[in-house]
């Protein structure tokens, strides 16, 4: 495929299908521990398709899964790939102290690192809910240990975005390097090109044109993320949603997959960490 001599960043947001953010109204964070949990079984999929490929990645897990299920966190870091923090929770950073967003990162770095026995440079904020409002954050993590941030989505959203933020790598507040996840730019606005629900929307032909263009025409390497329960097509349903967050979280469960390994296959991948922190062109150039 054109392009692939761009290795580009795999990501995987590590949380089950009951944490994600725009179900919180329905389901309380107190009855997390009174469903079923997906998630092992979701991450071993996951890793299968990713040694059937020889593709490596980054999984930005919650400390919450962490603490119950050990052996999926071990399991990740023994087939190569690495580990980064989502946090401890599932909070967005917008509705938090500094305070509290602090002990939620120290909490999660400390429990990843014990479990794993390896240093976790990288966090995500969930829901990309770093944006102008909370800039501190960023201070908060270069004080905690982390050596960068995958926490900025520079588009238009009802539930998050900084659309006047660098499309790609560059450092911010304290020198920590943050690594928005991917855009592409036409008439002048960010188009989303980087997974999620846009990717189970969107036909396929269109996302890899999307990636293909941030390859071949801004010669950067992409950041693509997805969820272990996007590819969960049998999860449990959760009724007395609005019709706009059943859409949303339901749309194309059943295509997730197999759209996900033709993108393996027609693109380039590697962990984040290698492709912007260790090699020796990873210097960031920041780039609109």
């Amino acid at each position: 495929m054109p392009g692939q001599s761009i290795t580009n960043g795999l990501t995987i947001d590590v949380e089950d299908y009951f944490q994600v953010s725009a179900l919180a109204p329905y389901i309380p964070r107190e009855q997390w521990d009174l469903r079923e949990c997906r998630v092992e079984r979701n991450v071993d999929r996951i890793l299968l398709m990713l040694e059937a490929n020889q593709t490596k990645a980054t999984f930005f897990t919650l400390g919450w899964i962490a603490e119950r299920y050990p052996r999926l966190v071990r399991r990740i870091v023994d087939d190569g790939h690495e580990l980064a923090s989502h946090g401890y929770g599932h909070q967005r950073v917008s509705d938090l102290t500094e305070a509290t967003f602090s002990a939620d990162i120290e909490l999660a770095k400390k429990l990843l690192e014990d479990i794993s026995g390896q240093e976790v440079r990288g966090y995500r904020a969930p829901s990309f809910s770093i944006g102008e409002g909370n800039l501190w954050a960023f201070d908060c993590l270069e004080r905690a240990g982390y050596r960068y941030s995958s926490s900025i989505y520079p588009i238009h959203h009802d539930h998050y975005g900084m659309p006047d933020a660098p499309r790609f790598a560059h450092r911010v507040r304290a020198g920590l390097l943050e690594l928005p996840v991917t855009t592409a730019r036409f008439f002048d606005r960010n188009w989303p090109a980087s997974g999620g629900g846009y990717f189970r929307l969107l036909p396929y032909a269109l996302s890899r044109w999307l990636l293909q263009q941030v390859n071949q025409r801004d010669r950067q390497p992409a950041i693509f993320y997805f969820h272990p329960w996007e590819i969960d097509a049998g999860q449990p349903r959760i009724t007395g949603i609005s019709a706009k967050t059943r859409f949303r979280h339901y749309v194309n469960l059943q295509y997730t997959e197999g759209r996900l390994q033709r993108l393996i296959a027609d693109f380039k991948w590697g962990r984040v960490d290698r492709v912007f922190l260790d090699s020796p062109l990873a210097e960031p150039v920041v780039k609109q």
